[in-house]
């Protein structure tokens, strides 16, 4: 599937860098938001949006790093409104849910989203107060409270047993939507690290394989993630 770089309105207003893959045939597909690691939007997640569109999918990567200031000050800003869990991130986001909705052949009724590490704790974070139909995130924050979590549609999960950081918080996860009753096919999988869906590069890339997270793609539990994500998105969205 080809991916195109677009821009589209932030909610300030300004275009915003984005990536873009749309189906190939001519159905009306629902449309998923796909929101991108700590590197920001860089050819692997052109490479992750082109493979959610070959599901059927009409995807839009947003660039969170686009905004006024330097990059490492986005970056930070970024970070922090994660923290926070409100800011300019989440408007932006709102922003590119609403351009997708309006692009052609997408049905406007049916939005999903997944992110991965950063992105998946926005993803999360994000469900909970957009109207979306499924959220798929993987090695990401979870909140600590089923109150922070409250109204989020379905969710599916993934995280790595090696991860010492985020593999807590999967297990969280699953614990907190198991008691609130909310629909959620979380999984850890052994062996498999940070960012096992993910073909990152670079010194960062190599600390994190160093770090407490092993982080580094696992073609394994890559292979099973994408399986589910098909299914998952299929139910709760369709095609």
């Amino acid at each position: 599937m080809t991916t195109r770089d677009i821009t589209f309105p932030a909610a300030d207003g300004h275009p915003m860098r984005a990536a873009l893959a749309v189906p190939s045939d001519d159905a009306r597909h629902p449309g998923v938001i796909v929101i991108h690691e700590i590197f920001g939007l860089n050819d692997d997640i052109r490479r992750i949006t082109g493979m959610i569109a070959d599901l059927g999918y009409t995807a839009l990567a947003p660039d969170l790093y686009d905004g006024p200031g330097t990059r490492l000050i986005c970056i930070a800003r970024t970070l922090m409104t994660l923290m926070r869990g409100e800011g300019e991130a989440f408007k932006d986001l709102d922003a590119a849910r609403k351009f997708l909705q309006h692009q052609p052949g997408v049905d406007p009724t049916r939005t999903g989203v997944i992110g991965f590490c950063m992105g998946g704790g926005f993803a999360l974070m994000f469900a909970v107060r957009a109207p979306l139909g499924a959220v798929a995130t993987f090695y990401g924050d979870v909140p600590k409270t089923p109150e922070q979590l409250r109204g989020v549609c379905p969710v599916l999960g993934g995280f790595g047993a090696d991860d010492r950081i985020f593999a807590p918080q999967g297990r969280r996860l699953e614990k907190l939507l198991s008691e609130m009753g909310i629909e959620h096919d979380v999984k850890i999988y052994d062996g498999a690290g940070h960012s096992f869906m993910s073909h990152n590069s670079g010194v960062l890339a190599s600390i994190g394989k160093m770090s407490p997270m092993h982080a580094g793609y696992d073609p394994k539990a890559a292979d099973d993630s994408w399986k589910r994500i098909e299914l998952f998105f299929a139910r709760h969205l369709g095609k």
